[in-house]
C-alpha cells in the first residue's frame, strides 16, 4: 500500500533516522527489556531517571533484579510511575530469563504484566525479530489519517502486510511514530505543523 510508505518517508524527512532504542550500558538486551516494561503508562523522561537509578544502585542486570526486595526496587523506580506493579513486572520478567524458556512472542505474553506491545518492543529492539510495535500514538495517527483498522492485531497486520520485511524499517518508523505523536499529533494536534497535514482526514486544528 503506497500510502504506508509515503507516511514513512515524510516522517523520515521532517525527522530523521531515529536509531531507537537507546542505550546507556553495554547489557543492552537487558536495559531495553527493563524499558520496555517501565515505559508502559509513561513518558521516556521519566524512564530515563529510572533507568539512571537502577545504574546508580548497580542493578541494571538479571542477577541483581532477581536478588533485590520487590519493595526496594519500587523505590528505586518511583519515578517511572506505577512503579509497586513495575517492581513486580521486572521480577516476574526476570523469573522468567531465569526459566530459559524460548524467548517468543508466545512465552513473554505469559508473563504477567507482559502485553503485545511491550512483548514486541522487547522482540523487536532487544532481539532483532521481524515484528512491528503498536502503540497509542501510532493508533491515533492512523485513525486520525483515515485508516479503519482499530485493534492492535488488525494495525499490526496493516504494516506486516505493506512494509518490506525488514528489522531497521520497523524499528525506524515506529520511533518516528512515537517522535511525531509526541510532538505534533498530539491529543490537540498541531495541525498546522504536521507534515502529513496533506493525507490527513482529521478536522484540522489551528494551532
Amino acid at each position: 500500500m503506497d500510502n504506508i510508505d509515503n507516511i514513512y518517508n515524510l516522517l523520515l524527512k521532517e525527522y530523521g533516522l531515529r536509531n531507537w532504542w537507546p542505550t546507556k550500558t553495554f547489557n543492552k538486551r537487558f536495559e531495553i527489556s527493563v524499558g520496555a516494561i517501565l515505559t508502559q503508562n509513561t513518558n521516556w523522561k521519566n524512564v530515563e531517571k529510572a533507568i539512571n537509578s537502577l545504574i546508580e544502585n548497580n542493578l541494571l542486570s538479571q542477577e541483581s533484579i532477581n536478588k533485590i526486595e520487590t519493595k526496594k526496587l519500587a523505590r528505586i523506580i518511583k519515578s517511572s510511575g506505577y512503579h509497586n506493579q513495575k517492581a513486580k513486572k521486572l521480577k516476574e520478567f526476570v523469573k522468567f530469563l531465569n526459566s530459559k524458556k524460548e524467548i517468543n512472542r508466545d512465552n513473554l505474553l505469559n508473563v504477567w504484566g507482559i502485553g503485545k506491545e511491550t512483548a514486541d518492543s522487547i522482540l523487536l529492539y532487544a532481539y532483532n525479530n521481524k515484528i512491528f510495535v503498536i502503540d497509542a500514538y501510532t493508533k491515533r495517527i492512523f485513525n486520525r489519517i483515515g485508516f479503519n483498522e482499530q485493534d492492535y492485531d488488525e494495525l499490526q497486520n496493516l504494516f506486516m502486510d505493506n512494509l518490506k520485511k525488514d528489522i531497521n524499517l520497523y524499528k525506524e518508523y515506529h520511533a518516528l511514530l512515537v517522535e511525531h505523536g509526541k510532538n505534533i499529533c498530539k491529543t490537540k494536534p498541531l495541525c498546522s505543523k504536521c507534515c502529513l497535514n496533506k493525507m490527513c482526514n482529521y478536522p484540522k486544528t489551528i494551532s
